[in-house]
């Protein structure tokens, strides 16, 4: 099949008279096609060169080149007429068809048209898609991609709102602030301390010397307390229960000297 020329690819126009609707019949229907008016017709056809020799249109048969031919006829509706390439009497080439809807004409649209036609109409729905989906797509560093849609926008509008109450720090910030000023204590020790308020500082060498030592009588209830510990576990407790006792006594006792070490490294500024 011929490929149609792009100046005859009149898909999208068509093209009336009303003049000859009324008398619109198989037999005057290609005169009808023939008017100058017509943008379908090619005026360089066989069939106007049979109109004006007044010829009947079965010389047409006998002539070569472009011509019209009456297809099918369903009166008073439709008619369909079909442009052709006559090469010989028994060989023609289809060009294009036109349809006639109630004395309108129309062409009818190739295979091809029809084809590209569907897919850009697809393409265009799954295009518009993808746009429509990348408008409710969202992105933060910290959160990372999530959909955000209308309707969740119109939900938040009608819940009411929750006022949190902003803390002015968190427990990671206090705790590492407490630790900042602990290492920053230990690397530069102050060198005066006041111990009243409304007095004036005392170096620090000074109160080491005026510090009570710690009271001796502490030491002996402490060594007491210990020694009555392990003779109840050496005389009550059964052999598997005294290394129990006699470990948490052990353990009595180092808390107790860690406890005097801390209160003589806190009389010490």
């Amino acid at each position: 099949m011929a490929a149609v020329d792009i100046r005859d690819n009149l898909l999208g126009i068509s093209w009336v008279d009303s003049s000859w609707i009324p008398i619109l019949n198989s037999g005057s229907v290609l005169d009808y096609f023939s008017e100058r008016s017509n943008p379908f017709y090619d005026r360089t056809c066989n069939n106007e060169v049979v109109k004006m020799q007044r010829l009947t249109l079965e010389h047409l048969n006998q002539m070569v080149g472009i011509e019209y031919i009456l297809l099918h006829a369903q009166e008073p509706i439709l008619f369909i007429i079909r442009k052709q390439q006559r090469q010989s009497p028994a060989q023609v080439i289809p060009l294009a068809d036109y349809y006639i809807i109630a004395g309108v004409i129309y062409q009818a649209p190739d295979l091809g048209s029809v084809i590209n036609s569907r897919v850009l109409t697809a393409v265009h729905g799954i295009q518009s898609a993808f746009d429509e989906a990348m408008s409710y797509c969202r992105y933060h560093p910290s959160k990372g991609y999530w959909w955000h849609f209308k309707d969740h926008e119109e939900q938040d509008k009608v819940r009411p709102k929750a006022k949190r109450k902003e803390e002015p720090s968190s427990i990671f910030q206090r705790q590492r602030v407490d630790a900042l000023l602990v290492d920053l204590r230990q690397k530069f020790p102050p060198r005066f301390v006041q111990q009243k308020s409304g007095e004036k500082p005392v170096p620090v060498d000074q109160t080491k010397k005026e510090a009570e030592p710690v009271p001796e009588t502490v030491k002996s209830e402490e060594k007491e307390t210990t020694k009555n510990v392990q003779q109840t576990v050496s005389a009550k407790a059964p052999p598997e229960k005294r290394m129990r006792l006699h470990t948490t006594a052990l353990m009595v006792q180092l808390h107790q000297d860690t406890d005097s070490r801390s209160l003589k490294v806190s009389l010490a500024p």
